[in-house]
């Protein structure tokens, strides 16, 4: 400590083992032993016949601060993508983890199928047919580290085989395009309205793949109408093209019918991913892709060049929870937690705010909220954080400028008396400019 420190000088001569040993009462050995661990380490330099010095590499550590986490927080964060932490299934996910401990193999602890466990991949076969109407097959299925890696792993692969520009919604989640634009391709904006993507308008753009949101476009909250969608799969198969269906939030739907998923109808053209994010959590890190077969190869050496494999342990016992219908009932309730928080979040808006406009179908986590076209958007968010409140705004999605202000409010992970005294907070903001 007193080198590191500093309280030792670089070049100072050290007491000799038979001195030192003497004066702190200890073995000569203890010393010897001591000061040979130093000079192995940097710390001290000893040759025979020459005093054993303190070494003019050893310097003073840079000074270490705390650990700071790079995710901001606020009192009332209308965060989209969050669902109820709080009502996370702890004691059900822990009775998941256990009896995967307990009752897996020895050697599943080893470096994994780069694939996925095949418990888990039989299972999310399994749930996503009965649930999502997808072609599953577990042979095809990839467990990675949520959306953004799945993602990011396709659009690798994309490029290695040659792609060179990917179609996005417009305004599409902004993670898309910066994904599509760090594995090395061009994004292509292509507008969305009310029954989502313009299919016509990618029809005449030059795309070698698209990633879309059918079952609630992010962030508009549109859905993919019956014609689009036939047009989408008609528009892959003539072009020879890929679908990358972004399945983010199907599960929850609040007095509307959940359209199954584009992959069942062109499992052939279309690459399914899913995670647990919004339907548990973020933080367990889990997702999944239903690949093409032409694909599966490709995308199973990328991802065994990526990580070896994930972690097996969540793997586990997220095979258990949805095998034993813990996935199932946890959706259930949270789908009436949600719409009654949903339904609070609109009575706040139209009371607080009556000059906003909420738009697309009543589903998932959040709800697009209009402005009027005199709000300066991002001075609202910037007010807002002073009082404490986080949210996202529209333009924060857009690939292009203009169009109106808008925000993005989640309500999922919000008490229901949050939310009303969050958007008091949103008021005063609005009316402060």
């Amino acid at each position: 400590m007193g080198i590191r420190s500093g309280r030792l000088a670089a070049g100072m001569r050290l007491p000799s083992t038979r001195s030192l040993a003497s004066e702190l009462d200890v073995s000569r050995t203890v010393v010897v032993d001591a000061y040979t661990q130093l000079v192995a380490e940097g710390y001290l330099a000893s040759r025979r016949g020459a005093p054993t010095r303190v070494t003019a590499a050893a310097r003073t550590p840079l000074p270490t601060t705390p650990a700071r986490s790079l995710v901001p927080t606020f009192a009332y964060h209308f965060h989209p993508g969050l669902p109820d932490l709080a009502a996370f299934p702890r004691d059900r996910w822990l009775s998941s983890v256990r009896r995967a401990l307990r009752e897996s193999a020895l050697g599943v602890l080893g470096y994994p199928d780069p694939r996925g466990v095949p418990e888990l991949r039989d299972a999310l076969a399994a749930y996503l047919g009965r649930v999502r109407g997808a072609a599953a097959d577990p042979e095809h299925t990839l467990v990675c580290s949520g959306f953004v890696h799945s993602f990011a792993l396709v659009c690798r692969v994309l490029r290695l085989r040659g792609a060179q520009r990917v179609a996005m919604e417009d305004p599409g989640w902004m993670f898309h395009r910066l994904i599509i634009e760090r594995a090395g391709l061009e994004p292509v904006p292509i507008p969305v309205d009310a029954l989502g993507l313009r299919v016509d308008v990618l029809a005449t753009a030059t795309a070698d793949a698209v990633v879309v949101t059918p079952a609630h476009q992010y962030p508009t909250g549109a859905v993919l109408g019956p014609e689009r969608r036939g047009a989408l799969l008609a528009w892959a198969e003539r072009n020879e093209t890929l679908i990358v269906e972004d399945d983010f939030d199907a599960e929850y739907r609040y007095g509307v019918n959940a359209v199954g998923a584009l992959q069942g109808l062109a499992p052939e053209r279309v690459v399914y991913a899913g995670s647990a994010s919004k339907r548990l959590a973020p933080g367990l890190r889990l997702g999944w892709l239903l690949t093409p077969p032409s694909l599966a190869q490709d995308l199973t050496l990328e991802k065994a060049l990526d990580d070896a494999g994930s972690n097996v342990v969540g793997q586990l016992a997220l095979a258990d929870f949805i095998t034993r219908g813990d996935l199932d009932r946890h959706l259930r309730r949270m789908r009436q937690n949600y719409r009654a928080r949903r339904d609070t979040l609109l009575e706040a808006l139209a009371r607080r705010l009556p000059d906003a406009r909420v738009e697309g179908i009543a589903a998932g986590l959040y709800a697009l909220v209009l402005l009027p076209s005199g709000v300066d958007e991002s001075a609202l968010i910037a007010s807002a954080a002073e009082r404490d409140v986080g949210m996202e705004g529209l333009s924060w999605h857009r690939s292009r400028p203009g169009g109106p202000p808008g925000l993005l409010l989640g309500y999922a992970n919000l008490p229901q008396a949050s939310i009303d005294k969050g958007i008091h907070l949103v008021a005063e903001a609005a009316a402060a400019q």
